[in-house]
């Protein structure tokens, strides 16, 4: 079992950053690969980034060059560093963890990021 909380959504204004954070509890969360999420209004949840256990990253050819995606397996913690932000990165931004055994997923309740001036 695992919980996971994200944290560090906020409004900003096109080409301003943000660091978000998921804080992740209950298990071994350095077997567990994870990624985020984020949801426009009115579209479908997409993978922005993700991270493996061993640390390799993906990232959604939007977001190429402007975020990045970390953890720190001693704090339990996953990372999204967005640069450059534009208004279409305005989003509910969700953190999701995989267990590598059973291939359950686990969701955070998400957190809202808003890029507007």
């Amino acid at each position: 079992q695992v919980q996971l909380v994200e944290s560090g959504g906020g409004l900003v204004q096109p080409g301003g950053s943000l660091r978000l954070s998921c804080a992740a509890s209950g298990s071994i969360f350095s077997f567990y690969g994870v990624g985020w999420y984020r949801q426009p209004p009115g579209k479908q949840r997409e993978l922005v980034a993700a991270v493996t256990s061993g640390g390799i990253t993906n990232y959604a050819d939007s977001v190429k060059g402007r975020f990045t995606i970390s953890r720190d397996n001693a704090k339990s913690t996953v990372y999204l560093q967005m640069n450059s932000l534009k208004p279409e990165d305005t989003a509910v931004y969700y953190c999701n963890a995989v267990n590598p055994l059973s291939k359950f997923e686990y969701w955070g309740q998400g957190t809202q990021v808003t890029v507007s001036s």
